[in-house]
């Protein structure tokens, strides 16, 4: 049985939980760190933007600061999502792995299997995508919520698990975010700037859904330890308690640098020439 690295829940500053996660990703890059599965959390309300959005057209940067929410640029792909209440995943590990299939969708499908499996143990029944839904009238496509891609998670229809996902050659950083409650006013006034009305708060409202909506009782570390049992299961992996290793330790700290400035999180790679 494959022994995996966890990474136990903890809640970060919007940088540091960045600065982790590439860092991570980086040392398992150069096969300097084994499989790893993380969870945390965040210590204030943040937006994450997809690597390759353009801020200032799909979230409304004014907003966020009105309502003290930070922001921070992912180094993953897909669209923005809004942080609060919630426990984010990350999955690191090598891409040649043979418990993974070789190809981004069959990783995808994989790890949502493993969520699924964590969810049915606290009495949610999710299903995956079997295709993109397309955008209905009127939503807003900066939110990573308001659409599932092919594989993620559905409850009832909504989306209950938003992921991403970044490569190199021989490794993958898949993280997402599962919600503990979620807010649709509160979530368009930041993510969707031009749909702030009634009717694109319940259009929204009616694509997502949250773990505290079909188990209040269920805490984020109950919520970590169904997820844990369920990658167990499903890749039949032992997990190990850790921690960063010395090297990653030092990378999260130069990292930090980037994931603080408004340079990379604002401008993004145009404007950041410390890219990987």
């Amino acid at each position: 049985m494959e022994g995996w690295r966890l990474l136990s829940y903890q809640r970060g500053s919007a940088a540091e939980n960045m600065a982790v996660d590439e860092a991570l990703f980086r040392e398992a890059v150069r096969k300097e760190s084994p499989p790893t599965l993380r969870f945390y959390g965040w210590q204030k309300p943040t937006v994450s933007l997809g690597h390759f959005q353009d801020a200032r057209r799909e979230i409304d940067i004014e907003a966020c600061r009105r309502f003290d929410i930070d922001i921070v640029r992912r180094l993953t792909g897909g669209k923005a999502v809004l942080h609060e209440q919630e426990v984010t995943y990350a999955v690191v590990a090598a891409d040649d792995s043979p418990l993974f299939p070789p190809d981004i969708l069959g990783t995808y499908r994989l790890i949502s299997a493993c969520i699924a499996q964590g969810l049915s143990a606290i009495g949610i029944a999710a299903e995956m995508a079997s295709e993109g839904r397309a955008k209905t009238e009127g939503t807003a496509s900066a939110a990573c919520f308001a659409h599932p891609s092919r594989y993620e998670l559905l409850v009832a229809g909504r989306k209950i698990c938003g992921s991403a996902q970044r490569r190199s050659p021989g490794v993958f950083l898949q993280h997402g975010a599962l919600l503990m409650t979620f807010d649709p006013r509160r979530t368009s006034a930041v993510l969707m700037p031009p749909f702030h009305s009634q009717g694109r708060r319940e259009d929204l409202q009616k694509t997502v859904t949250s773990v505290g909506e079909h188990a209040p009782s269920v805490d984020e570390e109950t919520l970590c330890r169904v997820l844990q049992e369920g990658f167990r299961q499903v890749l039949g992996v032992r997990f190990v308690e850790g921690s960063l290793t010395p090297a990653e330790e030092d990378l999260k700290k130069e990292l930090l640098k980037k994931y603080e400035s408004d340079r990379w999180n604002l401008e993004g790679r145009k404007s950041w020439n410390s890219e990987l």
